[in-house]
């Protein structure tokens, strides 16, 4: 909790009261359609954008301080036990429907993220060398080119070897990137139809890019799969598999590697979008029974039962607001820079 003290601070631009509504798709014969919300979650900010000490806190429809990284669940349609979704599918189509924590909105450069290694994960903007991170602009596009974030529940382990890439996971949940029409806010929780995978490989780690698609936007009824993607929105797999190969060049490293020759797998065939969920999420589990090596990640969790790291959520309301009421005053902003890389 020391750790994290330092780092927040409670402002003036704290919205305390900014409601993220999570929808439940029901299935039928003809496809998915949306229903009444099923759950809420709200969002707490502390601290001001863009500062270092900036934090995204979630709260439950109870009001209760939660980890969007361990207590929003993994699948849609799901009952719990110890915590845990478990329960299966009714069909196809919603054995594909997952949470989604947005951490970057679409056309946006600042390096938003769950906040890993503190104590609930907050969302936070990553830092390097003390400085904020922002993603370059490389021409044509202006920072993200999609709604960006992870599946909550999901851990790619460093210390497990992936069959398919013969890589170790890059410690974090898996990415996704959402790729519905709609510019969506830090922090929304959403829920994705997943389309295909990307096979990233970060200085020799596995870095999973998921391809998937808000089940409210208007248009997806008409995505099933990868397939769908290059006939519907024509150039966009191109768009982001350069995007992922290039973004960190103007930093002054080298292109991104992926395996498979940068394929974006199916989730159809073989399912295999599917097994690396599938995979990740057990790792998770093992994470949060304290069955594997964790490292710096901070397992503390509201309702996981039977999680030796679950805590009271008294406990996570007193140490959210244990942090001083006090506006933090160093401010970063983004300085706006074109990449012409000529590739």
């Amino acid at each position: 909790m020391r750790a994290l003290l330092p780092l927040l601070r409670t402002g003036w631009g704290c919205r305390a009261g900014t409601l993220v509504a999570a929808r439940l798709p029901s299935v039928a014969s003809a496809g998915l359609a949306p229903r009444r919300a099923m759950a809420a979650y709200r969002k707490e900010e502390r601290g001001q954008p863009p500062s270092p000490g900036y934090r995204l806190f979630f709260k439950n429809e109870a009001g209760h301080y939660i980890s969007p990284f361990h207590d929003i669940p993994l699948k849609v349609d799901s009952t719990q036990e110890n915590g845990i979704p478990t329960k299966r599918a009714r069909n196809d189509e919603s054995e594909n429907l997952f949470n989604m924590v947005v951490e970057v909105p679409r056309w946006t450069n600042a390096k938003m993220e769950i906040a890993t290694q503190e104590p609930l994960n907050p969302i936070k903007q990553d830092i390097k060398d003390g400085k904020l991170r922002y993603v370059a602009n490389i021409f044509p596009h202006k920072g993200y080119i999609w709604n960006y974030g992870a599946l909550p529940q999901t851990w790619e382990d460093p210390h497990q070897k992936d069959k398919s890439t013969d890589c170790c996971g890059d410690d974090d949940p898996i990415d996704v990137c959402e790729i519905g029409s709609k510019v969506l806010s830090c922090g929304d929780i959403i829920r994705v139809k997943i389309l295909g995978i990307l096979a990233l490989i970060d200085q020799e780690e596995t870095d999973w890019k998921l391809i998937a698609i808000n089940v409210n936007d208007p248009e997806a009824s008409k995505f099933h799969d990868i397939d769908d993607v290059k006939k519907y929105k024509p150039g966009y797999l191109e768009a982001t598999f350069n995007w992922f190969r290039m973004y960190k060049v103007p930093e002054g490293k080298p292109e991104n590697q992926f395996a498979f020759n940068g394929e974006f797998k199916n989730k159809v065939k073989m399912a295999f979008a599917l097994e690396v969920i599938k995979s990740a999420h057990e790792c998770w589990k093992a994470l949060l029974m304290k069955k594997c090596d964790g490292g710096a990640i901070n397992c503390m969790n509201v309702q996981v039962r039977d999680s030796p790291f679950q805590c009271t959520p008294e406990e996570a309301r007193a140490l959210v607001q244990s942090v001083p009421s006090s506006i933090n005053k160093e401010s970063n902003e983004e300085e706006q820079v074109w990449h012409f890389l000529g590739k």
